[in-house]
């Protein structure tokens, strides 16, 4: 598949590259980011002092700035103890283009760092105060988690508690004043994404809910099939009625996975990528991890793993463009051209431009007078795409009965 798509951008010759280690600009997926939890939160407190580890933190946001990643997800902890561990990270991110999501959360929720636990109400409290005195930390389009799968501190998990209402109101409390504060300070920031089991969200994530927290469900995903995880993934966009993002996404878990050669990983990747880029629901991945555990997209040398360029070739996409004509050779304006999740409108003159990515085969256009046309993408792209009109319009045909006989006439001139 790969091969042939290549070959396809040759012979098109209509690519336009995206520069690989500048802002990725026209992402295929609104947030793509990659975790660094491994270094950003565990490492938070043993390499706070560290001036040799600053080069590590520059080459793993460099690195991620390289996948054409939109964001990069730094998890360190929100504690004033943490914060100028979380600078470094936030000078190298905005230094490559990045934007932030803070996939953090403060050490007491769960007892991170021998941090005594704190409650719900403490930790709203918290939240609220930690944008309103941080206002350097954030940049408009950055996103900002209150409190990363919250399942797993704080008043416990709904499954085991039964406090699914309670559970519900402590999200939309956090959502409500993180959004709140981030108003105050003048910062285009989305608040809430809320990371969460997947049968956290099935048990949580009702209408109402996903309503109330700006219709996103965010969910950290682990699943043996990569079928399965796409089907999870339309699954709880049509129970909850909202967008959803992988949260965490990645293999191997040794427990789910077992054990995989980095090629092996390499071809998860790249199937679980090719269906979910045909799910208009997906709003955004966040691959976890950067490097650091079994799922790394990094070897300890910094060398890249196969699975490395199978992300870069979905979150860069390429671009093709092309022209929709009627059978006189008439532009078509409003035809729309579908790609896999992507859906383009042809402009006044019938021009389109539009993103694919290695699992695209085809093309689809529609127009309501005309008949629905596929494009298959192992052949050169025409010059022009003709859609023939639908109806039996007696007047069209006379017109182009003569178009095609002048045309014809042309060519034995």
């Amino acid at each position: 598949m790969r091969v042939t798509f290549l070959i396809l951008l040759t012979l098109f010759n209509l690519i336009n590259p995206k520069t690989i280690y500048a802002r990725n600009e026209d992402p295929y997926w609104q947030i793509q980011s990659v975790d660094t939890m491994k270094l950003s939160r565990d490492l938070a407190r043993e390499k706070m002092d560290d001036s040799e580890f600053e080069k590590i933190i520059s080459r793993e946001v460099k690195n991620i700035s390289g996948v054409g990643a939109t964001h990069v997800a730094i998890a360190t902890p929100y504690d004033d103890e943490f914060i100028p561990f979380m600078k470094k990270w936030i000078k190298e991110a905005r230094k490559d283009g990045l934007n932030v999501w803070f996939r953090g959360n403060f050490s007491g929720w769960e007892g991170w760092f021998g941090y005594h636990r704190i409650s719900p109400e403490e930790h709203t409290n918290k939240i609220e105060d930690f944008i309103l005195l941080n206002r350097d930390l954030f940049e408009d389009g950055d996103i900002f988690t209150p409190c990363t799968e919250c399942e797993n501190g704080g008043s416990g998990d709904p499954r085991d508690t039964g406090n699914i209402q309670g559970f519900r109101d402590f999200l939309i409390s956090e959502y409500e004043i993180s959004n709140r504060s981030f108003q105050m300070i003048g910062k285009d920031v989305k608040g809430g994404y809320f990371s969460m089991n997947a049968d956290v969200a099935k048990l949580i994530m009702d209408k109402d809910t996903t309503k109330a927290l700006g219709e996103i469900v965010v969910i950290d995903h682990y699943v043996e099939d990569p079928e399965q995880l796409s089907k999870d993934v339309a699954e709880i966009a049509e129970k909850s009625d909202g967008k959803v993002i992988l949260g965490e996404i990645g293999v191997p878990i040794p427990d789910i996975h077992g054990y995989m050669t980095a090629s092996q990983q390499a071809d998860w990747v790249q199937k679980a990528l090719s269906l979910l880029s045909s799910k208009q629901v997906l709003l955004g991945i966040n691959y976890w991890v950067a490097s650091g555990g079994t799922t790394s997209l990094w070897y300890d040398d910094a060398s890249e793993k196969p699975s490395v360029e199978v992300i870069r070739n979905y979150f860069i996409p390429n671009e093709l463009s092309g022209k929709v004509v009627d059978e006189l050779g008439k532009s078509i304006k409003e035809a729309e051209v579908i790609a896999g999740a992507k859906n383009v409108n042809t402009n006044s003159e019938g021009v389109f431009r539009i993103d694919v990515v290695p699992s695209i085969e085809k093309l689809l256009i529609k127009n309501d007078d005309y008949e629905e046309k596929s494009v298959w993408l192992t052949d050169a792209l025409p010059d022009k795409i003709i859609l023939k009109r639908s109806d039996g319009n007696v007047f069209f045909k006379i017109k182009l009965s003569i178009y095609q006989a002048i045309n014809k006439i042309k060519e034995l001139l």
